[in-house]
């Protein structure tokens, strides 16, 4: 359903993405999502990238997954997890690269998480 750029969203379009964001919102679960948006990983690999203890790593991508924003298919005994949202990928990598540590001002770092 296409929503004209002059109509407010539906509550529920709203809600799903308000869930997003929310997935989102997890400092390690953004930065399991950046890296799986540079390339596929198993958990082993997407734990030692995002410096994450291997069971909080493996949760942060159950919530993913069930969010519908990562995938994962089996290569024999490894599971590989994928981002499954093109505009997920698209929208952390703008909103990550337009921005960086020392650009955020010091007041502002830290709200809403």
């Amino acid at each position: 359903m296409a929503i004209d750029a002059f109509d407010d969203p539906p509550a529920e379009v709203l809600t799903e993405v308000a869930g997003v964001f929310a997935m989102l919102a997890s400092h390690q679960r953004l930065h399991i999502v950046w890296a799986l948006a540079q390339s596929e990983c198993d958990v082993t690999g997407l734990a030692d990238r995002v410096g994450g203890a291997l069971p909080a790593v493996s949760q942060h991508l159950a919530k993913l997954k069930l969010a519908g924003l990562v995938k994962s298919r089996r290569e024999g005994r490894r599971v590989v997890y994928l981002v499954d949202d093109s505009d997920v990928v698209e929208t952390v990598r703008l909103l990550i690269g337009r921005r960086n540590v020392h650009s955020i001002p010091e007041s502002a770092r830290g709200l809403g998480a």
